[in-house]
């Protein structure tokens, strides 16, 4: 359930509580890892100390959560074998596999 992990926030002053959650798990990269039912897999990754999503294709240079809301390609990991998937606005789901995306994801 929801507070058990302390980077996550359970009390906002303007959102309000956080609604209870079932945990889920999931695999990064062969490591099997756990987040909330329905956050974005960048939340749970992030939760779990993970910063890194992707590497660029020409210099391999790291990259993750930039804008947060879709727009920009930083956060796009492989996710269930398809490339190129925003993490930040994309649902954790039970049993999704997320890899760590290198250049352009096949």
């Amino acid at each position: 359930m929801i507070g058990e992990d302390p980077v996550r926030i359970l009390s906002h002053p303007i959102l309000g509580e956080a609604e209870p959650r079932r945990r889920l798990t999931f695999t990064l990269d062969g490591k099997e890892m756990s987040g909330l039912e329905g956050e974005p897999i960048a939340a749970a990754l992030r939760a779990a100390g993970v910063m890194v999503h992707r590497y660029t294709k020409k210099l391999q240079k790291p990259r993750g959560v930039f804008c947060a809301i879709g727009r920009c390609t930083d956060c796009v990991m492989t996710v269930n074998g398809r490339p190129n998937v925003r993490t930040c606005v994309t649902p954790l789901e039970e049993g999704m596999t997320v890899k760590t995306q290198r250049g352009a994801g096949g």
